[in-house]
Order: structure tokens, then C-alpha cells, then sequence
């Protein structure tokens, strides 16, 4: 924890976090953030995980298909590492037609429109499905991202995955969020997750990026567990 608190960064501070974006100029790195040590952790993790789950991805699977017609997993253009863009997956937690539900539900309800441009989140979004509130909830949704990291395309912890118009929101810290792969958890996961502004997410993925090491992704990963058992902020 010394070592963390050292460059500004705890992963058990529980203070109020500035929403500051301002960053200091940095080139894009060649590597993603943490190299060797950090994709080594990734693969270890991801790789025990997926044998350990198997059975309750083949649980979910079934629930999903049955739940409502379309299929099981979703996968959604995030950008990556240097700017790349990759297909995001997911247990399908939306009804198939969810763009068109969206925007009916928007035209109807024009206060929530600020909402979900403020922070492309709803509390009572009308796509979500029964089953799929339930694995929003407790974040089993994610589960297939596994298969990202895998592929290279995330990492187990880092900011959390977001599409071109986002990225614009972050301003001068998007070379940061660009500098490092996307986490399935990070520092916004086990800091209120949707209970924070944008603002805030920006400033901790900010944080994050500024104050990585091995030993903090560490910590995060241990805070993943019961802030997703308490599903506190999730929507």
C-alpha cells in the first residue's frame, strides 16, 4: 500500500475522488501498459477462470436462449489498446431490437434523455431483459469478456470499455486510456461503478493508468469480489 501511496493512488482509499481530467502529455506507447508481467497475469487468470466456469456459462446459456428469442452472446465495437477497435462480448442481456426500444422509451421519457447522454447508462432502461437484469446485477454478463483477454483484446483489470463517442467525453486523458488494454474490472468497478459521474470514471481510469503497477491490479481484482456479491451500483 506504501508503494501506491507513494505516486497518489490507493486502491483502499474510499475518499472522495476529484474529477480533475487534466493530464500531463504523453506519447502512446508501443506496448500496452504493464507488458509482459501484466498480459502474463491476464492469461493466467483468464485461462483458470474459463475452465473453472465452464458450467455455469453453460448455465447462463441456457437461461439466456430461453429467456427471450435471439442470441446468446452480444458483442458490441469497443475501442482498444492504440485506438483498435475489437468486438466486445457479452451474455446477451437486451431484448434483439433494443435500438429501436431506446429511442421510443426516449421520445416518451425526454428527462431520461439527459441521463443517457450524460452517461450512456439508464437506471430503468427498457431493453434490459428479466434474466439479464439479474446477470447485470452481479456483472455474469461479462463473463465471455474472458475470451477477450484471451485474445488480447482487454485485460482483466484496466478502464472500462467504451465506444468512439465516449472516448471523445474524456478529452486530453484519452492518450491514457488509449496507452493501456480495457479491464473487465478496474478502479471504477470497486468505486461505486454506475453511482459515479462520468466525470469521475474518466479521473479514475485517469488515476489508474498514472499509478499502475502489478501489485494495485492485484488489489482491484480482491475488491471485484464483493463489490460484485453487494452488485452496489450496478444497473
Amino acid at each position: 500500500m506504501a508503494m501506491m501511496d507513494s505516486v497518489g493512488f490507493s486502491a483502499f482509499d474510499e475518499r472522495p475522488l476529484p474529477v480533475s481530467t487534466t493530464v500531463t502529455s504523453a506519447k502512446e506507447p508501443a506496448k500496452a501498459l504493464g507488458g509482459i508481467a501484466k498480459r502474463g497475469l491476464d492469461i493466467l487468470i483468464a485461462g483458470t477462470a474459463l475452465t473453472l466456469l465452464a458450467p455455469l456459462f453453460l448455465l447462463v446459456a441456457a437461461a439466456v436462449k430461453f429467456a427471450s428469442p435471439g442470441p446468446i452472446f452480444y458483442g458490441h465495437k469497443r475501442i482498444g489498446h492504440g485506438g483498435a477497435s475489437f468486438r466486445c462480448w457479452k451474455f446477451r442481456s437486451m431484448v434483439t431490437d433494443g435500438d429501436r426500444v431506446l429511442e421510443e422509451y426516449l421520445a416518451k421519457h425526454p428527462d431520461e434523455r439527459d441521463e443517457w447522454e450524460t452517461t450512456r447508462k439508464l437506471r430503468n432502461d427498457p431493453r434490459v431483459t428479466r434474466i439479464g437484469a439479474v446477470l447485470r446485477a452481479y456483472s455474469v454478463d461479462e463473463l465471455p469478456q474472458l475470451i477477450n483477454v484471451l485474445l488480447g483484446d482487454m485485460s482483466i483489470v484496466g478502464p472500462r470499455p467504451v465506444v468512439q463517442d465516449e472516448l471523445d467525453m474524456y478529452g486530453e486523458a484519452a492518450p491514457l486510456y488509449l496507452s493501456t488494454r480495457p479491464g473487465i474490472t478496474g478502479l471504477w468497478q470497486v468505486s461505486g461503478r454506475s453511482d459515479t459521474s462520468y466525470d469521475q470514471r474518466v479521473a479514475l481510469d485517469t488515476r489508474y493508468v498514472q499509478a499502475w503497477s502489478l501489485w494495485s491490479d492485484l488489489v482491484i481484482i480482491l475488491r471485484t469480489v464483493p463489490a460484485v456479491i453487494s452488485s452496489k451500483g450496478s444497473y
